[in-house]
């Protein structure tokens, strides 16, 4: 909105840009540091937790009812403890092996694995889309000799997203049954969306078309969240998501490799949307097929739980 309204220069907006990411760094030095760790240990957790991994989920089935009622006991003790063998060599051993009990309870459910797989792909997507949607308006109305309202259009974008998210809470559907499939068709609309972007020449139709795909998305990825963390504990939360974005943020790095590098395939920012357009296609066919089965499966369990008449 700087620019589109403001006409404030491109060199103060990033400098505004780089400013406050400044800060943001110096002020995570003001932020207390963590009393205890979930998966790093000081010594003495790490010589107990060697002595009896068999107890490995119950004690953090314990500690995630003790952090919601507050009463923590672990807190004074690593308060004793310090932080000086939370990088010894037991202690990061240790860590390695809850991580990766961690991360196999976690990608142990196939329903989880699925909406996970949405979330990297359409993620990746999104991101790619949201680098270059503006060298896709500049094509259609060049900047330079016309009047755009690009910050203008984000910002109703990031409205109309929110209210999307929001309505998730209000609509009553078993996702379970349905979630699948609802990736499906609304990943179809974001193909749609990006095929529109990529082929009209009205930069109010490319502003139009993003609003309904960003919409879209935020809709799609406010029920994947819920559904990926009704199916964990709290201590899987952020390792999950942490390996849905990384595998997003590295996908979105090899198209980004194959498509925009001119080392590859350096496509211009038409034929750019058109693939991008065309993946999304890809993903809505495979959960299209997916939910389509799953739905079926709960039916027909459904059907047989109900009592005969």
């Amino acid at each position: 909105m700087l620019v589109s309204l403001g006409g404030v220069d491109y060199f103060y907006l990033n400098a505004i840009t780089l400013g406050v990411v400044c800060i943001a760094f110096l002020v995570s030095f003001l932020l207390p540091m963590p009393k205890k760790s979930m998966f790093f240990k000081g010594e003495k957790a790490v010589g107990s937790q060697s002595q009896d991994e068999g107890s490995f989920k119950n004690n953090r089935q314990r500690d995630s009812e003790m952090n919601q009622n507050g009463e923590s006991m672990d807190e004074e003790k690593m308060a004793h403890d310090g932080s000086a063998g939370w990088c010894s060599r037991e202690s990061v051993t240790t860590a390695g092996h809850l991580l990766w009990k961690s991360f196999k309870e976690s990608y142990s459910s196939r329903h989880l694995v699925y909406w996970s797989l949405w979330w990297a792909l359409a993620t990746a997507g999104y991101m790619q889309i949201f680098n270059y949607i503006q060298l896709k308006w500049d094509h259609i109305e060049p900047s330079a000799t016309s009047s755009i309202y690009n910050g203008g259009v984000e910002a109703v974008s990031s409205v109309v997203g929110a209210a999307a998210a929001f309505s998730v809470s209000l609509i009553r559907v078993t996702w379970a049954m349905w979630g699948e499939l609802a990736l499906g068709l609304f990943s179809a609309v974001c193909s749609g969306a990006v095929y529109l972007m990529a082929f009209t020449s009205s930069i109010w139709a490319c502003y139009a078309a993003y609003v309904i795909f960003k919409s879209c998305y935020m809709f799609l990825i406010t029920i994947t969240t819920f559904q990926i963390a009704s199916n964990l504990t709290m201590e899987c939360y952020a390792l999950t998501f942490g390996i849905n974005t990384f595998m997003a943020l590295l996908l979105q790095t090899i198209i980004t490799v194959i498509v925009v590098d001119e080392a590859a395939l350096g496509l211009d920012i038409v034929t750019q949307f058109i693939i991008y357009g065309s993946y999304y296609a890809a993903i809505s066919v495979l959960f299209l097929v997916r939910g389509t089965y799953t739905a079926c499966v709960h039916r027909r369990s459904l059907d047989r739980t109900e009592p005969m008449r």
